[in-house]
């Protein structure tokens, strides 16, 4: 209680009292985080990462996760200095200015809007597989409406699903291992182990790792979604950045077991189907009976537990954006019962249906990484001219690791990201920067106004 009154407190120094319901402590983040993730996520999409990586998408991963590691460092500064709601929004605004702030939550609304929609679309995809001739329409439906639901009760109310969905993930991570590793050394596949998931020679030039951070990426993304629960988090200042650093540790160990194990099973990648690749291998280490236990995993996983962190994620951010009435304030609403922004998370669930439902899995996908990426820019610069340059904390070797050389890196990895794009992906993520301008400064009377937390506060 004392540790609840304190965060409360905190949080009014920064112009904002607490309404939503702080409840969660860092095993709760850590599993929201995984869960966002999903420790299963390289099976959606394992065939496209599999052939367009030349038959190395472990390194695909790795590489991924150097990359995302350094603005993960950055998240963790800046959720230990400003404990909001809000995530890049909340940052870049303090860390830059409130206007600049907008324009970080408005490029990764993008993301935030598209990737339910995308998982959605993958779920349905399963669901057909495992039921063939069910209505694909019908599992969009479906799953929308319980997730929205789910949204607006909050997550607590899954708390002890969420444990057991994990639980079942992991058995079925160790499964796929063990029964891949007894599938090998028994002569199928690749027949042996080798590097060649991990390296091989003359393959791997600066266009493959731009390409390969860009694909791994869609896989990392949802750690950003662990800052968004700050104002529901005891301790927030401590628990937040622990829990999105014990999160990608975790991930990134069961990724690279998964896809090097996988890369051995079935190292024809040149002829892999790169729709059902992850399954084809699934299938041939343990038959019908284990390829229908994986989807099955793979849709409770996925159309529950992931969904449903993404649609939080994205209601915080709308909630912490409609409060400052940046964007129509009815997003800032809160439900009187379930302590939760209610407003936002029916709306994720309309556009996800509109979305899922006009789009097919591979626009979505190419689509999703440029909001998230652009933000992530921002709040690595944020970082470096918060604390270096504003706060001139530069006197130790510590500092400039911290400050300095960490946010830039992130920054010149990002930038350099960009240059794996398609030209879909720019079109579509330079017109919604365009229309989040138009947007900014119609609510800002010009980019003149600043929320209300801004005008009496020197946070």
């Amino acid at each position: 209680m004392a540790q609840a009154q304190d965060a409360s407190e905190e949080l009014e120094q920064f112009g904002y009292k607490q309404e939503l319901n702080r409840s969660l402590g860092l095993r709760d983040v850590v599993l929201y985080g995984v869960l966002f993730m999903v420790i299963i996520a390289p099976h959606s999409i394992y065939g496209l990462v599999d052939y367009q990586s030349g038959g190395m998408p472990t390194l695909v991963y790795i590489i991924g996760f150097c990359a995302i590691i350094f603005t993960a460092m950055s998240y963790m500064r800046m959720s230990n200095k400003f404990p909001i709601a809000g995530s890049v929004y909340s940052y870049v605004q303090r860390g830059i200015n409130p206007h600049v702030g907008f324009i970080s939550g408005w490029l990764i609304l993008l993301d935030y809007c598209i990737s339910p929609a995308l998982l959605y679309v993958m779920v349905a995809n399963w669901g057909t597989l495992l039921i063939p001739g069910s209505p694909w329409y019908l599992w969009i439906i479906g799953f929308v409406a319980l997730n929205t639901f789910i949204t607006i009760r909050g997550i607590s109310m899954t708390r002890g699903v969420d444990i057991i969905i994990f639980i079942i993930e992991i058995f079925a991570v160790i499964a796929f291992v063990w029964l891949g590793t007894q599938f090998i050394l028994g002569g199928g596949g690749a027949g042996e182990f080798n590097m060649d998931p991990i390296w091989q020679p003359g393959k791997v030039d600066a266009h493959f790792i731009a390409a390969g951070i860009s694909i791994a990426a869609l896989n990392f993304l949802g750690f950003d979604g662990i800052s968004t629960l700050a104002e529901e988090t005891k301790e927030p200042e401590k628990n937040i950045g622990r829990g999105i650093m014990i999160a990608l540790s975790i991930i990134i160990v069961v990724f690279i077991a998964q896809t090097y194990i996988a890369a051995l099973i079935n190292p024809d990648w040149q002829n892999i189907n790169q729709d059902t690749g992850f399954f084809d291998c699934v299938y041939a280490i343990g038959g019908q009976p284990f390829y229908i236990l994986m989807l099955l995993i793979n849709i409770v996983g996925v159309g529950i537990a992931n969904i449903m962190a993404a649609q939080t994620a994205a209601s915080r951010l709308l909630y912490s954006m409609g409060r400052d009435r940046v964007i129509p304030k009815v997003f800032g609403k809160v439900h009187p019962k379930f302590k939760t922004p209610y407003v936002g998370a029916i709306f994720l669930g309309i556009v996800a249906l509109i979305l899922s439902l006009f789009l097919d899995m591979s626009s979505l996908a190419t689509l999703v990484n440029f909001g998230a990426l652009s933000s992530f820019i921002m709040l690595n610069f944020a970082v470096f001219l918060y604390f270096f340059v504003r706060n001139k904390k530069r006197h130790s070797f510590g500092d400039v690791v911290k400050y300095l050389i960490c946010p830039w890196i992130g920054i010149v990895i990002l930038v350099y990201v960009f240059t794996g794009f398609n030209t879909l992906t720019y079109e579509v993520g330079i017109t919604w920067l365009i229309i989040g301008i138009i947007v900014g400064a119609v609510k800002s009377h010009g980019y003149k106004e600043v929320p209300e937390a801004f005008k009496h506060l020197d946070a």
